[in-house]
């Protein structure tokens, strides 16, 4: 984790930007941060009961009653709370005017400040500084993003934890531990002359392996991590007018799909979350899928076999009213052995248009060798008895909001990845008896790839992607 303490601060530009959604609302909240803040903020700000008031004269941490003019007049009546660094978020200094949630009121604040000195802020600068001082690392300043982001109750704990550094910590632990062992190796190089060893092979051997594993941990809980913060993929798939669409809307509780009898309404996926017990599903409805020589369609039956590979469960529909319902059974098994890597819910839909459902829910069954649950996806019935299911096949993922330790972001999970190949490929040098200079290289490459991801090791261009998926003002 960054130490703030020792780290200087450096006071950039003057920026400014609301830090609250934009539109119609109680209250907006404005953000100046950088060289001179304070003294730019105010200029545009009058102390009700002190006239001579200056900002530079206030302590950190106080609020300040007053208004706001610019060149025209007043602007509104405004709280204003100072920052002082290195007590900031950016540790830079700092004002947060708190006025009335209009969007001409804000647009007048923000045009003042500006035309006082400061510049409008880019998408995340705000937490790009408090990442280029020494507030936060990389991985935090991730988890911030991550947590105003979340749609989950896990998926907010999981970025909280994130936040609060304890996986900073843990890198920063196994960073330590290879950084240690790279050093010897590097001195070892240093004194090759003397044939000097500062560690024994078989010691080194034995912390490799101990990294490689803990390294390995970290990579294998991406899986559930990802879950927690993207959602379970759940593709809802089956032929034309199997009640893919009526399920859809009946979970969300909305309609967002197009429900008609005429088979092929569907030409595109439809994409849209819900949250049932913690966990959030990312539910998508397909085409129906059936031979077709119509080109739109046909492209809309591709792209449903593409989100189906990305599945991480999906639910097959049957409609049970047809004559030829059993005839799909062997699809349903196809898809089972085809994608194995997702979970696998049958639904015999239409139950409340045969009198024998039951009887024909024990057919499925035996043919397809899965279990069915029964549903009237329009009447809601069976509703209760399929999201128990799906909660069911991810069970798990709720309990593990709680822990510390969770990688849930590509980035993170592909610099773990690669750190624990280079782990591995010092450890087979080890055992090759290779040179001093190889095995250092690739726990060099280690500890590299574990100092991207808190921002030990960083780029220019990799800060830009990061940031600019952040709002204005954050």
């Amino acid at each position: 984790m960054p130490d703030q303490h020792q780290q200087p601060v450096i006071q950039e530009d003057p920026i400014a930007a609301i830090a609250t959604p934009l539109g119609i609302g109680a209250l907006a909240v404005i953000r100046v941060s950088g060289r001179g803040a304070l003294d730019i903020a105010g200029k545009v700000f009058r102390k009700a009961v002190d006239p001579d008031f200056r900002f530079g004269d206030s302590k950190g941490f106080v609020a300040h009653f007053g208004r706001v003019y610019d060149r025209d007049g007043l602007v509104d009546e405004v709280v204003a709370l100072v920052f002082r660094s290195p007590g900031s978020f950016t540790r830079e200094d700092m004002v947060e005017f708190s006025c009335h949630g209009g969007p001409v009121v804000v647009r007048h604040l923000l045009q003042a400040l500006y035309e006082a000195g400061c510049r409008p802020a880019e998408p995340g600068e705000f937490t790009r500084r408090a990442f280029m001082n020494g507030r936060i690392d990389l991985l935090q300043a991730e988890a911030i993003g991550e947590m105003i982001h979340a749609r989950s109750e896990s998926a907010y704990r999981t970025a909280v934890n994130q936040m609060q550094g304890n996986l900073s910590l843990k890198l920063d632990q196994l960073r330590q531990r290879l950084l240690e062992s790279c050093a010897l190796l590097e001195l070892e190089l240093d004194f090759s002359e003397e044939d000097v060893e500062f560690q024994s092979r078989g010691e080194l051997k034995e912390q490799l392996m101990q990294l490689k594993e803990e390294v390995q941990k970290l990579v294998d809980s991406y899986q559930h991590g990802r879950l927690l913060s993207e959602g379970v993929a759940t593709v809802i798939v089956g032929k034309p007018n199997a009640g893919k669409s009526t399920l859809l809307n009946t979970l969300l509780g909305e309609e967002r799909a197009i429900v008609s009898h005429m088979p092929g309404t569907t030409r595109d996926y439809i994409e849209e979350c819900f949250v049932h017990e913690k966990t959030m599903f990312r539910l998508t409805d397909t085409a129906g899928l059936r031979e077709s020589d119509e080109e739109i369609e046909r492209e809309g039956i591709g792209r449903s076999y593409r989100k189906i590979g990305e599945a991480d469960l999906i639910l097959y529909m049957l409609d049970i009213s047809q004559p030829d319902y059993l005839q799909e059974a062997e699809v349903v098994r196809e898809f089972r052995d085809t994608y194995g890597r997702a979970k696998l819910i049958v639904i015999a839909n239409k139950t409340d248009l045969v009198p024998d459902a039951e009887e024909r829910i024990c057919k499925i069954q035996e043919e397809t060798g899965c279990d069915v649950v029964g549903l009237s996806a329009k009447q809601g019935e069976g509703m209760e008895t399929l999201l128990k299911q799906m909660s069911n096949m991810v069970e798990g993922l709720d309990k593990l909001h709680d822990a510390s330790v969770l990688v849930t972001s590509l980035r993170h999970y592909v610099s773990l990845r690669n750190a624990s190949d280079a782990v591995g490929n010092a450890l087979s040098l080890l055992g090759a008896y290779a040179g001093t200079e190889l095995i250092a290289f690739e726990l060099r490459s280690a500890l590299d790839y574990v100092g991207e991801i808190t921002g030990k090791v960083v780029s220019e261009e990799l800060l830009n992607v990061i940031f600019d998926r952040f709002c204005i003002g954050k």
